[in-house]
């Protein structure tokens, strides 16, 4: 029996008229030609990607209620994580609610860092924590928002896919959102696809959504989509206890939206106690066994122990019928790896370095998680505690730069944009080089550094980037109109992964390839506009600075480094992005390395690593 107002359930192989059950093809120039040999007699719109095998692709949704902030990424990636350790193959989705195409012009006060994935998408830093935790690099695919949705919509319309239908939220926007979860599940041949809806239920932004999954869910059936809903625990200071009526409220949000959740995690600072967990059960219809406490850790990294020791997983193989596909093996496997890394987490630690990160978002250490969490695998693997002193360069002129980096054993300037406390970052880097303290720049700070060795070493008094100063006598770092032709540079940034050549016995080469007798090429990422010129790399060479990773092809300088120095190198690219938590960045190895040497100069070189402590000169001799 089919329910009144409702699309009967079909399988894709039954879904025999393509007019009706298939989309347009994408970027097809003959769609006017198809729409006029077709026709629109269904009120419904549910295409279905080819491929597409209905019931072998399970889903997992998360949404969150109360408020934003509540960790729906570190929730729904630590999930992710444990059934991919059973062997499954996971692809994530993070739905934006906000009109932007992509992350790249949002401000990291506002949204925190711009994540920018291989493919060269501007994301948002939950994609981060998925390719930390799930230990995978994601697509275009595996991001989504509201501006791209409506985009390819209208882009349709234009093109005369919707054969003369007037176009609407329901069922074409609707519809557009769920072949793009079902077409995410065929190219990434996922078992789950984990799909987090960014934003809180209740906002206007992510209402279509929500009610794309809820048709979703309606559409494959029982045991194919499980509903997971965060809500908050508040425990006011003066009253000594846990309320849970803000929850209550938030989950009659998304009951009223028509979604039912299977799971509630009860976001807290403390364990949520037993009278708030049977309050929420009883308010939202989820059985006890079925409300988890999601409190406050020390890390991200101990969470999905904390899930399976919970039986969380277990709950979600049950819901979506997933047993018969755990491979216990591989399971055993991956949680070993992963219980050395966390085990090494939670231990004592046997040094101390205090690492700077000099930038102008400082205040807010979002802007900078990917270095933030680089640091924190670092710290890990070395058996060192790093006290983080973050440095904002716009609040200090030059001069005090020797003051402000004073104790620290090693320092970071970070990408950015803009003029503002470039010439403070330079002052850091002058103070660096010249006092021996261990140094990696990033980025911005790569560019830095170049313009810093021209000023003071290279005898370019004026050295400066265009950038900020477009009548420099001696532009060092600059757009050049030869770069602009270059992968499609034009006007806009170079964006995503790019190999990189290094030249051998480097220090760059020691980082990622100690043995390497030739030049070798790595992969990483990059999010710049601005390069070395190239009719300056012959006297900044000469001066001593060197160019140990450059373009392939193009005379494009991509590392540098000083010879002489405990530890000093700069990148084009943006290693944190590469940085995972079972495969430390090495450039970060290297530096949180040097650091506690810097920080215990009595301390045997073998006794702190046997693998990253770079050859150098000792650190008590400054270089001039």
């Amino acid at each position: 029996m089919v329910q009144t107002g409702m699309p009967p359930q079909k399988d894709a192989k039954d879904d025999a008229d393509p007019s009706e059950n298939t989309p347009a093809p994408r970027d097809t120039a003959d769609l006017l030609a198809e729409a006029g040999h077709a026709t629109q007699e269904s009120e419904f719109f549910n295409p279905i990607p080819p491929g597409y095998q209905k019931g072998r692709h399970k889903y997992v949704v998360v949404l969150g209620t109360v408020m934003s902030g509540l960790g729906k990424g570190i929730f729904s990636s630590s999930l992710a994580k444990m059934l991919k350790d059973k062997g499954m193959t996971v692809a994530p989705i993070k739905m934006e609610g906000y009109l932007n195409i992509d992350s790249g012009t949002l401000n990291p006060y506002r949204h925190g860092e711009v994540f920018v994935l291989d493919d060269g998408l501007e994301t948002d830093m939950d994609l981060g924590t998925y390719e930390r935790m799930l230990d995978q690099n994601l697509t275009r695919q595996n991001y989504t928002t509201s501006g791209q949705v409506y985009k390819r919509v209208l882009d349709k319309e234009r093109h005369g896919g919707y054969l003369g239908r007037d176009v609407q939220m329901i069922p074409h926007v609707t519809g557009e959102v769920k072949y793009q979860l079902r077409e995410l599940a065929v190219k990434q041949n996922a078992d789950v696809v984990f799909v987090e809806v960014g934003g809180t239920v209740g906002d206007h932004e992510n209402a279509f959504y929500i009610e794309s999954v809820r048709q979703l869910a309606f559409e494959e059936g029982a045991g194919a989509v499980c509903f997971v809903a965060l809500t908050y625990v508040i425990e006011p200071p003066a009253l000594g206890e846990q309320k849970s009526k803000a929850a209550q409220l938030g989950l009659k949000k998304l009951l009223e939206a028509g979604v039912q959740p299977h799971i509630i995690a009860a976001r807290a600072k403390n364990p949520v106690e037993s009278s708030a967990t049977q309050k929420i059960a009883m308010f939202s219809n989820v059985p006890i066994h079925r409300v988890f406490s999601m409190h406050d850790r020390d890390s991200i990294y101990t969470i999905p122990d904390s899930m399976r020791q919970a039986g969380l997983d277990r709950e979600v193989l049950t819901m979506l019928d997933l047993h018969g596909r755990v491979d216990q093996g591989h399971e055993d496997r991956a949680r070993d790896n992963w219980q050395s890394f966390v085990g090494k987490l939670t231990a004592k630690r046997k040094y101390k370095a205090r690492i700077g990160i000099t930038g102008k978002y400082a205040s807010l250490r979002d802007a900078y998680a990917s270095i933030d969490k680089a640091l924190e695998h670092c710290g890990t693997h070395l058996g060192c505690d790093i006290e983080t002193v973050w440095l904002d360069t716009t609040l200090f002129e030059p001069a005090e730069a020797p003051e402000k980096l004073k104790g620290l054993d090693a320092v970071i300037v970070p990408g950015g944009f803009g003029h503002r406390g470039t010439e403070s970052k330079i002052a850091c880097v002058k103070h660096c080089r010249e006092n021996g303290i261990p140094y990696l720049g990033i980025c911005l700070g790569f560019q830095m550094a170049v313009v810093e060795y021209a000023r003071n070493v290279a005898e370019l008094p004026e050295a400066a980037s265009t950038e900020f100063d477009k009548l420099s006598d001696a532009p060092v770092i600059d757009i050049l109109p030869e770069q602009k032709k270059i992968e499609g540079l034009g006007g806009n940034m170079r964006l995503g992964g790019k190999d990189v050549l290094i030249q051998p016995n480097t220090l760059a080469s020691f980082l990622y390839k100690p043995d390497a007798a030739k030049p070798f090429t790595i992969r990483e990422r990059f999010r710049h506009r601005y390069e070395v010129d190239p009719k300056f790399i012959e006297v900044l060479e000469k001066a001593g600075l060197v160019f140990s990773g450059r373009h392939p092809k193009q005379p494009i300088m991509q590392v540098l480094e000083l010879p002489n120095h405990p530890y000093f190198i700069g990148a084009q690219f943006h290693p944190e992005l590469t940085g995972r938590p079972l495969r430390p960045q090495p450039m970060f190895m290297g530096l949180v390395a040097a650091a506690i040497r810097h920080s215990h100069p009595d301390a045997e070189p073998a006794t702190i690593s046997t693998r990253w402590v770079a050859p150098s000169t000792p650190s008590s001799a400054p270089v001039q």
